[in-house]
């Protein structure tokens, strides 16, 4: 059957048209052929986890949680009906083990286990357990998962279905000579995957015969620490290509629909930050195409509840078959958007044995809608991710057309041992262009204080020319790089001055209060001018601009101004504070032009933050309060983050050039290689293999070799 296309002028009367197609929301029925879903365990964490709880809540079926030690007291423990602890923090003594999840599932009564994405959630085996104890593993069936978890079987499969795939080596040698040879003749570049897994895990680009075996060694090493197997497959790579992927749906009775595609082609690691739907400059001819192609896969394993079929598509958009993530995925809020649907209802509903809520000639295409995964990483230091508190966290308001799809509040922690992302920004409009310029607007609002986050580099990306036409391909980001990483530039006079007069009226605000609460209100203490300072009408305050200082002298004016100057400029200020919905704004005019941005001290640095973008004005600390600094690892390597070393390249006495290899780091779920930053001879390695190391924790030791000592005398 064809699929609709339709046209409503507002989400809202969308989602009233796809509500009536839809199962009455009453919770789970008891009918012929129908199971008792009445109380689910999600086997996961985050925002997956709060995500399926809502559902769960809005359909009247009791919530259990499960949670490690570094989860005690996350969102997803606080949101559920029942909680309960099931190991340390490390994944495979907690979330990735079967036993305890299912220990839980028992004693808690659960009918059901939702697994979300990652951890168990393609594990043929925990599939087979839930099924084995009479529990309902919300997914595919356990035959489905193996046969399309392991991409050189799906590859056969898909072929036999007549869907599209592209060529590459997925035999059982295994070896080391038998890959780099089916790798040669396939012809360089190609991709080297993992057969199992997902999510940019145990894959690696080899762009020529030289690199080849480090980058399939590389790739074993996370595949073997991501799914337990290292079983590699090689293919052609094609240059510059279009990530697509099609979100398909399965019941009992035989039913598959497609609710269209999703672009996902901008990546970063292989790992997606942001998507769309349904795909840029995509005809119906070959959404229709690509939609029946994703179908006929699904059939061909017999698949039920929610998948998505992902293919490669080139310049001419001819695709192909790359692999079939077996559960709910990360960004499917986007098709939820564009279909008025919610998915895991869907799959809540299907897994107690009803029929899909809607046939194909029931799904319609409305609007457009973004993602945009929001991470802690640093995307200028090559997207290092990273961990810490959430000191300030004020996001977009929610409505129709915006979703907050997180795991976090305020004050919560990042945490080292999980996926970095701290939410995930879904947004809809009518056509491209409306939603994509509600997805910038709704990024300036999203403010973070307290880690390194890829928001801006976010609204660079979604600013981009080539992004707004739609010219997207996984190569994006090195296509554009000068664009997407501009040189850092140093807060704007105006931004200076609206974080001294920040300062000001904070410190004005302190002397205030001393004086109310003071015996004395003529204290000296309570003036909040410079005279407090005894400097007359005017004070010097020094604030850091990135990499330098700069002094600004700020002067009190009798009508309650001030006048700040910057080296020869003079700028007049006004402006006070006022709080709003427990964040602070700074209503101010500099040199007459008002404005209102959101402001946040912490740390001796003043955050700002408004439509124009965010600024950062630090307070030195002065010299004796500053405390020594240093790694102990003089010239050396350090920890960016806390994490497993899982192989070390060098001893002490071996020589190395800058960049060379030192040790390989296990953090985040993703493998980091730690590089020499300068020549020079090992003198010391810190941390052996298995070993933990803590953040900014010294690695290796390097000493200058002998004669560039000597050249330097």
């Amino acid at each position: 059957m064809a699929a609709v296309i339709l046209s409503f002028p507002t989400l809202q009367g969308f989602r009233t048209f796809t509500q009536k197609l839809s199962w009455p929301k009453r919770g789970v029925r008891l009918a012929s052929g129908v199971a008792r879903i009445e109380k689910v365990l999600i086997a996961n964490r985050g925002e997956i986890a709060c995500r399926v709880m809502r559902t769960a809540k809005k359909m009247g079926v009791r919530s259990v949680a499960v949670y490690s030690d570094a989860d005690r007291h996350s969102m997803h423990v606080a949101m559920a009906d029942e909680a309960y602890h099931i190991g340390p923090a490390a994944s495979q003594q907690s979330y990735l083990s079967m036993e305890k999840v299912l220990e839980v599932a028992k004693k808690s009564g659960s009918h059901a286990v939702h697994p979300g994405y990652g951890f168990l959630s393609e594990n043929t085996e925990f599939a087979e357990a839930c099924k084995d104890a009479g529990i309902i593993f919300i997914g595919p069936p356990s035959s489905a998962i193996r046969d399309m978890g392991i991409k050189s079987t799906s590859k056969h499969i898909m072929s036999a279905a007549g869907v599209p795939i592209i060529g590459g080596y997925h035999g059982d040698d295994q070896s080391n000579e038998r890959l780099q040879a089916e790798a040669a003749q396939i012809g360089f570049p190609v991709m080297i995957k993992a057969v199992r897994g997902g999510g940019g895990k145990g894959m690696r680009i080899a762009r020529s015969e030289k690199d080849f075996l480090e980058q399939l060694e590389s790739a074993r090493r996370e595949a073997r620490k991501s799914f337990n197997d290292d079983v590699m497959l090689v293919e052609k790579f094609v240059e510059d290509p279009r990530h697509v992927e099609v979100q398909v749906f399965g019941d009992t009775q035989g039913n598959v629909v497609y609710l269209f595609e999703r672009d996902c082609s901008v990546q970063r690691r292989h790992q997606k930050i942001i998507e769309e739907a349904p795909g840029p400059g995509i005809s119906a001819e070959v959404r229709r195409k690509l939609g029946e192609a994703a179908v006929r896969a699904a059939k061909a394993v017999d698949y039920v509840g929610a998948g998505t079929v992902e293919f490669i598509m080139d310049a001419q958009h001819n695709f192909y078959f790359m692999e079939m993530n077996t559960r709910l995925q990360v960004e499917h809020p986007v098709s939820e958007m564009i279909t008025g649907t919610d998915l895991v209802e869907w799959q809540l509903r299907v897994a107690a044995g009803e029929r899909l809520p809607l046939l194909q000639d029931e799904v319609a295409l409305n609007g457009h809608s973004f993602e945009a995964r929001i991470y802690a990483e640093d995307p200028n230091n090559d997207f290092m991710p990273g961990a810490g508190p959430l000191l300030h966290l004020s996001t977009p308001e929610a409505d129709e057309s915006t979703r907050i799809e997180t795991g976090v509040r305020e004050g919560d922690e990042v945490s080292a041992h999980y996926d970095p992302m701290i939410a995930k920004l879904v947004v809809w409009g009518e056509d491209r262009a409306a939603a994509l310029k509600k997805l910038r607007y709704c990024l300036r609002q999203y403010n973070i204080v307290g880690l390194n986050t890829n928001i801006d580099f976010l609204l660079s990306l979604s600013s981009h020319p080539e992004f707004e036409a739609g010219n997207v391909t996984t190569s994006f980001i090195p296509q554009h790089y000068a664009d997407l990483f501009p040189a850092p530039s140093a807060p704007s006079a105006a931004a200076t001055c609206q974080a001294a007069l920040g300062l000001v009226l904070r410190e004005k605000s302190a002397t205030h209060s001393f004086t109310r609460h003071s015996n004395d209100p003529f204290s000296p203490f309570g003036l909040s001018s410079g005279f407090r300072m005894n400097l007359g009408l005017s004070r010097s305050m020094s604030l850091q601009l990135g990499d330098k200082k700069v002094d600004v002298l700020v002067s009190y004016n009798d009508d309650g101004s001030y006048t700040m100057q910057i080296g020869e400029e003079l700028h007049h200020v006004t402006g006070e504070v006022e709080s709003e919905g427990g964040a602070s704004f700074l209503h101010c005019s500099v040199d007459g032009v008002k404005s209102r941005p959101k402001m946040v001290i912490l740390n001796n640095t003043v955050h700002l933050f408004s439509a124009e973008g965010r600024a950062e004005v630090g307070v030195p600390v002065p010299k004796h309060l500053a405390g020594v600094s240093g790694s102990g690892a003089q010239g050396g390597a350090v920890a960016p983050m806390t994490g497993t070393i899982e192989k070390v390249f060098v001893k002490v006495g071996d020589a190395v050039e800058a960049g060379d290899p030192l040790m390989v780091m296990n953090a985040m779920k993703m493998e980091h290689t730690i590089r020499a930053p300068k020549s020079g001879v090992i003198k010391r390695v810190f941390f052996s293999e298995g070993s933990q190391a803590n953040r900014h924790a010294p690695l290796v030791e390097l000493e200058e070799e002998e004669e560039e000592q000597e050249a330097a005398q």
